[in-house]
């Protein structure tokens, strides 16, 4: 198992992305809402076994989203605790910019909703403090994000 730089054992491995599609001069991205947590966040999920990072996170995107991304800049990592059948564990969810060229949302079991939001309106939408934090990261890449990006 990986181990985090504290020492400590990372138990549980995640991968997901900021999804961005160019919008009047800026960017939309895409949050998701999940029934089963009854919260809006960035599309995410758990690494297959042999997977790597970057494969998981597009992977998951397109299962949550039904959208095709182009990969962009890694975002970094996130860290937090989360409990399993009374067990706390380590999480680590490792994110990227995605941007979406093409396919279309189906509402599913796990994500019966898909919204496309300013930065602004998403970072006021989503339910936890770290997407908000992986928002941030994704705006620092500023107005260069758009550089050869014709709206559609």
């Amino acid at each position: 198992m990986a181990s985090e730089p504290d020492g400590s054992e990372v138990q549980e491995r995640a991968a997901g992305g900021v999804v961005w599609r160019p919008a009047g001069g800026g960017v939309e991205i895409v949050l998701v809402h999940r029934p089963r947590h009854a919260d809006w966040s960035l599309p995410k999920g758990k690494l297959d076994d042999g997977e790597t990072w970057l494969d998981a996170a597009v992977r998951e995107v397109a299962e949550e989203t039904g959208l095709a991304v182009e990969v962009g800049e890694p975002l970094g990592d996130v860290t937090y605790e989360v409990e399993r059948h009374g067990v706390a564990r380590t999480k680590v969810v490792r994110y990227w910019a995605l941007r979406a060229t093409g396919g279309a949302f189906v509402p599913n079991d796990e994500v019966d909703e898909l919204r496309w939001m300013s930065l602004d309106a998403a970072t006021e939408q989503v339910s936890y403090d770290l997407d908000r934090d992986v928002i941030d990261r994704f705006r620092r890449l500023g107005p260069g994000i758009l550089d050869g990006v014709q709206d559609s």
